[in-house]
């Protein structure tokens, strides 16, 4: 049975907001790439039923909270951003 078939029989729906878009393959060819927006991916990850899929969706969710959160405060994202000083001798 197809991935999509079994799919449908579990309940699952199939991504229908994905658009296609022509990119280069390692051919060289132009192929039509299925493409999604941020929030097409985030729900998409979201929807993986795969117990070992949650250390990557906690990880997504701390950095989306970082971020936003150094979005609301620039001066959050100065600490991550500041390179170590090389001692003077």
């Amino acid at each position: 049975m197809g991935m999509r078939k079994r799919l449908m029989a579990q309940g699952n729906q199939t991504v229908t907001k994905c658009n296609g878009l022509k990119m280069e393959a390692p051919d060289g060819k132009m192929r039509l790439t299925d493409v999604a927006d941020v929030e097409q991916l985030f729900r998409l990850i979201q929807s993986i039923p795969w117990p070992k899929a949650e250390p990557f969706k906690m990880w997504l969710a701390v950095v989306t909270r970082e971020r936003l959160e150094e979005i609301e405060d620039p001066e959050l994202g100065f600490g991550s951003m500041r390179l170590p000083l090389a001692k003077a001798s």
